[in-house]
């Protein structure tokens, strides 16, 4: 069983809902990255989302773009995130990390060789945002020898046949989009988002997490009621942004404050 499998499993043991974030991997500064990780632990994440930074994130609003855009100001890659997640697990060696990003870094890398070094290195899993289902078999066999857990997405528009493909090949849990748009867009659609997880939660015994337009602890719980967990990020990259000129140690500590109040909603 994979650390994300187990994690989720101890949380429904527990009948409590998962906290899964998303920070940008060198945003604002590389030396925040890791003090923020073991932060958001400490405040009471269960799965670390790590973005890796790519030039054309194609499904992130204008608050993540511009946390790629600072990040890749310091030349982070694919390589030197699982360098930063290798530091991690120096002194934490029960969180999962999910990589997050695109198709492009993976291809130039090679799937095998992606998934070996990721799992030496100490990621759980991968959510490549820009490799549907229909071209992802292969990425997820290597993933799948590696130990590795492959995160899929399923949207508003997911008809059942193609929900169906992304059960088959996913793991871990499946990430559901609560909205049509990009990350951080508004106007959730409560109903809506409950009448679709119902439909998809037939389909598959993976556990359901929600994401996009979730920012503060009234909405993760709102949506946390209808699913396994939830899925947080452009809040804290926009607080990221705004603390650009601070030290390492001060983005690290204003990020747990939301997140700890964030996980206090979700256990209330």
């Amino acid at each position: 069983m994979s650390r994300i499998a187990q994690r989720m499993e101890k949380l429904r043991q527990q009948g409590r809902k998962a906290l899964v974030t998303y920070i940008v991997n060198g945003d604002p500064t590389p030396a925040a990255t890791l003090p923020t990780m073991h932060e958001l632990v400490r405040q009471g994440v269960d799965i670390i989302e790590l973005g890796v930074p790519f030039s054309d994130p194609m499904a992130e609003g204008p608050v993540i773009q511009k946390g790629h855009e600072r990040a890749l100001v310091h030349n982070i890659s694919l390589s030197s995130t699982l360098e930063l997640v290798r530091a991690f697990r120096e002194t934490d060696s029960e969180t999962p990390v999910v990589l997050m990003g695109y198709a492009n870094p993976v291809e130039r890398m090679g799937y095998q060789a992606v998934a070996s070094r990721s799992a030496e290195a100490g990621v759980d899993g991968f959510l490549t945002v820009d490799l549907p289902p229909e071209e992802a078999e292969a990425f997820s066999r290597e993933l799948h020898a590696a130990g590795l857990d492959n995160i899929l997405l399923l949207a508003p528009t997911t008809s059942v046949e193609r929900a169906r493909r992304v059960a088959k090949l996913a793991s871990g849990f499946i990430y559901y989009v609560s909205l049509k748009g990009v990350t951080g867009a508004g106007h959730l659609d409560v109903d809506a988002v409950k009448a679709k997880l119902e439909t998809f939660g037939e389909l598959t015994d993976l556990p359901l997490c929600i994401g996009f337009g979730i920012k503060d602890a009234a909405t993760a719980k709102k949506l946390s009621d209808l699913a396994d967990g939830v899925v947080v990020g452009s809040v804290l990259v926009n607080r990221m942004g705004e603390l650009a000129d601070e030290s390492a140690d001060t983005v690290a500590t204003e990020v747990g404050r939301i997140v700890k109040d964030i996980r206090a909603g979700l256990d209330g």
